[in-house]
């Protein structure tokens, strides 16, 4: 059997394989120049010579295609010492093994005008293309590339089945009718990308409604949608290109963006905020979107009732999205550094900041809300901002962000203090203090509802010991801690938004926004003015 004729049919079919070739050899070897082709399952097509050493190289070629890296293979024919194979040949041999049949897999499911575009602009960028759908007249083969597979079901739910898919594929969703089907049979399989074509209102009825069925929240924070960049595509191949940016950034793990914000002083600063809340959040993607590398540090239970919008739910979860942005628990200051720099929030559980001597951020955020200061001062980095009351400007730090609301929320003090908590929540719909949730007594938290529900006047939200803990007003559950953490008297556990359907559970708040809109104003500020020598201290390497 020819080499490269069946490395033509492999490659054609996406099947993995790899190639051996020799390309250095030294004294007595069983070849001097071959080459060797080995499939998946350790078979080989030629041969290097046989023996000691082509059983190294074959078991060296499987490693490589499992870590779908290509790498160099050096051998001695000898029995001991570095890079023996167990032969007295006394030769030396260098092997080259690349990676073939790898091509990256896309699912569409649903056979419409998008996933179309979509299948032809991804074949253009070396995707393997599977399309299911229930209408066989869709699946017409001239509207897709000629190496696609078309897969005819009776249903959706069937189609899935056939599909196989495996946790490297890229699955997008675009059924016009059927993405619920499409989405409940999916959101539980493992895949590398789950996407899901639709209006922002539709995705959000269909959050809702996974939550109120019991999907596992880890499980919906997978989900992408509504997909694509944001470009103003209408027509199917400018959608198309939008759906493809995002999913090549996840293939590619790039940070996103466009390429002329590369030379932006921020696309090089490191900037660390204590606290991961739904204000620090907030703040956090002020900051991600305009170019810095935002790492959080949290503590190990983190008491958050807005988890939808907060990236502390990834210390539970192991990763959270909002609005987009994924923040990911890690478990150093290098992993932090790393992860950072591929575009997710990394999230350390930190809380007294031990890690910044390695991290050497050029900013510290304090975003804990305390409402005093918990050991913030202007050493901690070369520019220290702090949210709220507790802090002075000038003295424990370089700026301070107003938090109450009204006239001055999100305003940059960078003399003296914030204004003193008035203990009020925001006035919505005229309720402020009632809309909050309080513990009656301390113990274990238990939720009985979920965020997103809709409850009335008095439906039990809650129970800590056998006491329930009723809503105070009807609304939407904006609010609400997670199980199993223990609390004090006191203690706020939920909030009920007065606007029922009208709210928004699953985007950062209009104070969350104003008050990150302060912090990138403040470090831009004194970045100008270089406070401790910024221009030279911030530049991370």
């Amino acid at each position: 059997m020819n080499i490269f004729s069946e490395a033509a049919k492999l490659e054609e079919q996406n099947r993995p394989f790899a190639l051996a070739q020799i390309v250095d050899s030294r004294g007595s070897t069983p070849r001097h120049s071959a080459q060797m082709l080995i499939r998946e399952d350790g078979t080989i097509v030629g041969t290097i010579g046989g023996g000691m050493v082509e059983r190294k190289v074959i078991d060296e070629a499987l490693d490589a295609l499992r870590c779908k890296e290509p790498r160099l293979f050096h051998g001695r024919m000898a029995r001991n010492g570095s890079d023996a194979v167990g032969s007295d040949c006394g030769g030396a041999m260098s092997v080259y093994i690349s990676v073939h049949g790898l091509r990256p897999r896309l699912v569409l499911i649903g056979a419409g005008h998008v996933n179309r575009a979509i299948a032809q602009g991804a074949a253009l960028l070396g995707f393997e293309i599977s399309v299911a759908d229930i209408y066989l007249e869709s699946l017409n083969p001239q509207h897709f590339p000629p190496s696609a597979q078309l897969i005819h079901a009776e249903s959706f739910s069937e189609a899935v089945d056939k599909l196989a898919i495996t946790p490297d594929n890229f699955v997008l969703i675009a059924t016009n009718n059927k993405d619920r089907e499409a989405l409940d049979k999916l959101i539980a399989q493992p895949a590398a990308w789950l996407g899901l074509l639709a209006s922002r209102r539709k995705v959000q009825v269909f959050l809702r409604q996974m939550r109120e069925s019991g999907v596992d929240e880890a499980l919906i924070q997978r989900l992408h949608a509504p997909v694509g960049y944001n470009i103003g595509a209408e027509t199917p191949n400018e959608i198309a290109i939008s759906v493809l940016a995002e999913i090549l950034q996840i293939k590619n793990q790039a940070p996103g963006g466009l390429m002329m914000a590369a030379t932006h002083p921020s696309q090089h600063q490191r900037v660390v905020i204590r606290g991961a809340g739904d204000i620090a959040t907030g703040v956090a993607l002020r900051l991600y979107h305009a170019g810095f590398k935002v790492i959080m540090l949290e503590v190990d239970k983190p008491t958050v009732i807005r988890r939808s919008v907060a990236f502390a739910q990834a210390i539970f979860q192991e990763e959270m999205q909002v609005e987009g942005v994924t923040a990911r628990k890690v478990n150093s200051a290098e992993e932090a550094i790393r992860v950072a720099e591929s575009g997710v929030i990394p999230i350390l559980i930190d809380p007294l900041c031990e890690s910044l001597h390695l991290l050497k951020p050029g900013c510290v955020v304090d975003a804990i809300l305390a409402k005093e200061n918990m050991g913030t001062h202007c050493g901690l980095a070369p520019i220290t901002i702090a949210l709220g009351p507790g802090f002075c400007a000038g003295k424990d730090c370089n700026a301070v962000i107003e938090t109450n609301r009204g006239h001055w929320l999100g305003q940059v003090i960078y003399q003296g203090s914030a204004q003193e908590n008035t203990g009020i929540p925001g006035n919505i719909q005229g309720h402020t203090s009632r809309r909050v949730i309080r513990a009656p007594m301390a113990g274990i938290m238990c939720a009985r509802v979920q965020l997103g529900d809709i409850v009335n006047e008095g439906d039990v939200i809650a129970s800590i010991g056998e006491t329930e803990i009723l809503a105070p007003l009807s609304g939407m559950v904006r609010g609400l801690l997670s199980d199993g953490l223990v609390v004090n008297s006191g203690f706020k556990i939920g909030d009920i938004d007065p606007r029922g359907e009208g709210a928004d559970y699953t985007s950062v708040s209009d104070k969350a926004r104003a008050i990150g809109g302060g912090v990138l104003e403040a470090l831009m500020m004194l970045m100008h003015k270089g406070v401790k020598s910024t221009q030279q201290v911030l530049t991370v390497a």
